[in-house]
């Protein structure tokens, strides 16, 4: 894995990638520069492709001919530059809401990364336009509908590649402003695309892996605080210990099991309230099975994490170019049915985990186990916390529907030429959007937990539990009488979204 350097750089080789490394270096705000292995790879296949351009009545997809069902359309030499900048243009016909700056320079990153393996026919100095954009961020404006998931993300990669050319607009410094301007202001000149470069841009999975890549990156940290507001609830609850040990777990020996039932103990452990005396022989299955359905949550995010990490340390451009083997190959390598079945199963994964939660908030301003209804002093002239359950239902709810896979799903294209797609884009937005949603649900559970906990003392949790909501308490109050419920609640997500990186 590539390291960061001690001037905040990292170096871009033909290592792998990890959603961690990753993490890392978006979190040090790390630049970019290429490994000369790299820059020795590019260059050794772009001089490959430059001589099989000078050989006559040689024919290679998208180097030399139309696109898509085009492909028997031969293009001259003299109009190969011509050829790839207006397929640059053509395909630029994002609709919808603008890509948020995370997924532009993850693109911007994985597009890098897939190019420097030596397989694509770009040159050195298109790679290294791609990192001057991302060193200062210089961010072109991408829209999240336009791609099938299938002949990579053609659409979104195009309008990533139009400032290449000058061309389109990017966000910079906060501003959104025509790429040309920006470029001047650099002093850069637009580039000048060679045979295969547009398609080598265009061609790739790079805005459904940056989709993934963000998702995986907050489903972990999610996953940590799912674990540490259920604990809160468990003892708010006055819930029971006994379905977290570990002989229970061994006996099914899911891995997510065993891990979320450790979490737990070790979130409770020294609490005062899980160690006493319990008038309850069960708890609801939304408690006595977190393990189970946490767990699950977990073993699912780690099995996607090996098949994104896969992805984007591959080359998913085309056609593929072999100079050892002499082999231009048009293949599908851009076809993104990988992606699109573990974004879907992602989806429903993290899902699962505000499903649960809401339920715990359901039982705790039920005004059972000596906790008062809606956890309010004097319901009835107080509402209490009513209604952030019936928000977290109604965010619960809009998952259910976003969970419906986009893998399932095909349309025939280009005129029958790209007759099955994956639909992995789609998958890839939604994901991020049910994420997001859980993160919120996560906020009400903790929003209800403490509070129901405040009603234990003068008993104490752990020793974590209260370190965590001591920070919390300066944040979120404590709700005596009403008051408008969504400042707190905002702030409450807010505490999750900075507490949930330092786990």
């Amino acid at each position: 894995m590539p390291n960061i350097l001690p001037d905040n750089s990292v170096e871009i080789t033909i290592e792998n990638l990890t959603i961690e490394k990753i993490n890392e270096i978006l979190e040090a705000k790390a630049t970019l520069k290429l490994s000369e292995i790299a820059k020795h790879r590019i260059q050794k296949c772009r001089h490959y492709l430059d001589q099989k351009m000078t050989e006559k009545d040689k024919v290679f997809y998208g180097i030399n001919t139309g696109f898509g069902s085009l492909c028997n359309t031969v293009v001259s030499n003299e109009e190969l530059s011509t050829l790839q900048e207006n397929l640059v243009k053509s395909h630029a016909c994002g609709m919808g809401k603008e890509s948020s700056s995370e997924i532009v320079k993850l693109m911007l990153l994985l597009k890098i990364q897939g190019l420097s393996y030596g397989h694509s026919g770009v040159a050195v100095s298109t790679v290294q336009r791609l990192i001057d954009f991302y060193n200062n961020d210089v961010l072109p404006v991408v829209y999240e509908q336009g791609s099938l998931g299938a002949s990579g993300d053609l659409s979104p990669l195009a309008h990533m590649s139009l400032a290449l050319l000058g061309l389109g607009e990017v966000n910079h410094k906060g501003k959104r402003r025509l790429a040309k301007d920006v470029l001047k202001d650099y002093k850069w000149e637009p580039i000048t695309l060679q045979s295969k470069e547009g398609l080598a841009l265009l061609n790739g999975t790079q805005f459904m892996s940056a989709h993934g890549v963000l998702a995986l990156i907050k489903a972990k940290q999610i996953l940590k605080m799912s674990n540490m507001v259920a604990s809160v609830s468990i003892d708010a609850y006055d819930g029971r210990i006994q379905p977290f040990l570990d002989n229970v777990h061994i006996v099914r020996n899911h891995k997510g099991q065993l891990y979320t039932a450790r979490a737990i103990r070790e979130n409770l452990e020294g609490s005062e309230l899980i160690t006493q005396h319990k008038v309850n022989v069960q708890d609801p299955y939304s408690f006595r099975c977190i393990p189970q359905v946490h767990g699950a949550t977990k073993d699912a995010v780690d099995y996607v994490t090996t098949v994104i990490e896969t992805e984007i340390n591959s080359v998913t451009d085309n056609p593929t170019i072999f100079p050892d083997e002499d082999l231009v190959v048009s293949a599908g390598n851009f076809h993104g049915q990988p992606l699109a079945l573990v974004l879907d199963h992602l989806t429903i994964a993290v899902a699962e985990l505000a499903s649960i939660a809401e339920r715990r908030v359901v039982k705790l301003i039920s005004g059972t186990r000596d906790l008062p209804p809606f956890l309010v002093a004097n319901p009835g002239l107080n509402s209490g916390f009513m209604i952030p359950q019936y928000t977290a239902a109604s965010i619960v709810s809009k998952n259910k529907q976003l969970c419906t896979p986009c893998s399932i799903d095909t349309i025939d294209s280009s005129n029958g030429q790209e007759d099955h797609v994956s639909m992995g884009a789609n998958a890839a937005t939604k994901l991020l959007e049910v994420v997001y949603n859980v993160e919120s649900v996560i906020a009400i559970e903790l929003f209800t937990a403490a509070q129901a906990l405040e009603f234990r003392r003068p008993k104490k949790s752990s020793i974590i539990i209260e370190q965590m909501l001591k920070k919390y308490r300066k944040e979120v109050p404590f709700i005596t009488d009403d008051i408008v419920m969504q400042t707190e609640m905002h702030k409450s997500a807010e505490f999750i979204r900075e507490y949930e990186r330092s786990l």
